[in-house]
């Protein structure tokens, strides 16, 4: 009876996270909250606690980061990335790739790319180089990116879980795993990217478009190209306030004696001094830079960043429900499974990314049940950040159809199947790649 009551309500979350998936956006929240009336209503299961830490974090890095757009910041950073990947036109598949998660992470937020996408496109063919190969793996950088940034969604979902007891896994801990088994893998997928597809010399429908005029032929000694984004003094000053407001949470994170104590002596945990940091740099750039405030609630960061806030709210109640309620069951039963093989987190992890395409809701999923089976915090956290490119495995985010409108050269395609767009192998193999990688480092230097 017992078991058969799980199943039921276990199918009830998948249901809801389902029906979630095909409403896309808010909807994700609304079926999850819907999902938490039934399991209480009609199971009488006791309702979990709602994700208020995170929807806090992820509520003022939004404000400051949004604040940091409407000031220009994020197009000055823009036009630095381009100046980066234009000094090393010959690598640009390891390159742009490499810029593009950088500036993410600094950022917390992968709407960086959209203006360098263009970039990344021209330097690429007036290099004969395919520009499906660093467009596809730059898209794909920066969804394991967000694994790797102290003022993304993912992460505030993230320590909010981990930064508590029994673990006291903190976001420092997280990083010093995260960050270098995304480098890492972003290194070892572009050689293998940097195969896919044919040459421009040697792609016939390139070729036939160049013959009949459609299409200039590759000139490497064209007028440098530039990012399509208007630079200026306040940009780059709120730039500059946000990511030393990003580098002090860091700090705070590496020298636990610079933390205020709590009313125990301990210093406090890392949840408050984001919520702290991100509220001051917030007001630095409005003081600073001056952006129009009334203009905030309109930037792309804020939009999306409202978008994911509510979603996290639904569907993380929703786990948090059913988890509360079969902790013992899914530490014995399913933990011992993901024990045994804890690839098997990962791949839930990346299914989730597949299905709703947010981290942020894959990380309040699945990691609590990675946690309740007892996996080393280090070994988890490299799995997860690995498993975060699984949202680019379907040819379905505005990125990936804005890097294929923005190849001009036709190279990078959508596809038809699902499975035969450009994205597909740059994301499983990044995916394996910063998995193995993340479990390797998570084992060196985790908990």
């Amino acid at each position: 009876m017992e078991t058969a009551l799980f199943i039921t309500e276990l199918l009830v979350v998948l249901g809801c996270i389902v029906m979630g998936t095909r409403s896309s956006g808010v909807g994700l929240g609304l079926w999850g909250g819907t999902g938490v009336a039934i399991l209480v209503f009609v199971f009488r299961l006791a309702p979990g606690d709602p994700p208020v830490d995170a929807l806090l974090i992820v509520l003022v890095v939004v404000l400051a980061s949004s604040m940091m757009q409407a000031a220009g910041g994020i197009d000055w950073m823009v036009s630095i990335a381009a100046k980066l990947i234009a000094r090393s036109p010959k690598q640009i598949t390891l390159v742009a790739p490499l810029v593009s998660f950088l500036f993410s992470v600094g950022a917390g937020t992968s709407n960086i790319l959209y203006p360098l996408l263009p970039v990344i496109q021209d330097l690429a063919y007036r290099n004969g180089i395919r520009p499906s190969r660093p467009l596809s793996l730059s898209v794909v950088s920066t969804g394991v990116a967000l694994a790797c940034s102290p003022v993304s969604a993912a992460m505030a979902a993230m320590v909010t879980l981990t930064d508590t007891a029994p673990w006291n896994f903190e976001l420092i801990d997280i990083l010093k795993v995260t960050i270098p088994a995304a480098i890492v893998g972003i290194v070892i997928s572009s050689f293998v990217v940097n195969r896919l597809g044919k040459d421009i010399a040697d792609d016939p429908e390139i070729q036939k478009r160049i013959a009949s005029g459609e299409l200039e032929a590759p000139h490497a000694d064209a007028q440098e190209v530039r990012a399509a984004v208007t630079v200026t003094s306040a940009g780059r000053n709120a730039a500059i306030v946000f990511l030393l407001g990003v580098a002090a949470i860091v700090v705070f994170g590496l020298f636990k004696g610079l933390r205020p104590l709590d009313a125990a002596g301990d210093p406090i945990s890392m949840t408050p001094i984001i919520e702290v940091v991100m509220f001051v740099a917030g007001t630095l750039i409005l003081l600073i830079s001056r952006p129009k405030v009334a203009e905030i609630p309109t930037m792309t960061v804020f939009r999306a960043g409202m978008v994911s806030a509510i979603a996290l709210f639904g569907l993380a109640w929703l786990t948090d429900t059913f988890l509360g309620a079969h902790t013992d069951l899914i530490a014995d039963g399913v933990g011992g499974l993901v024990t045994a093989a804890p690839w098997i987190f990962a791949l839930g992890v990346f299914l989730v990314c597949v299905l709703t395409t947010s981290q942020s809701t894959a990380t309040r999923t699945i990691v609590p049940i990675g946690l309740a089976a007892g996996i080393p915090l280090g070994l988890l956290s490299g799995m997860w950040a690995g498993a975060f490119a699984g949202i680019y495995l379907l040819p379905t985010n505005g990125s990936q159809i804005a890097a294929a409108n923005f190849d001009t050269s036709g190279s990078t395609k959508l596809g038809t199947k699902l499975v035969d767009h450009s994205f597909f192998v740059p994301t499983l193999v990044l995916a394996v790649a910063t998995i193995a990688v993340g479990a390797l480092f998570g084992v060196i230097w985790g908990g």
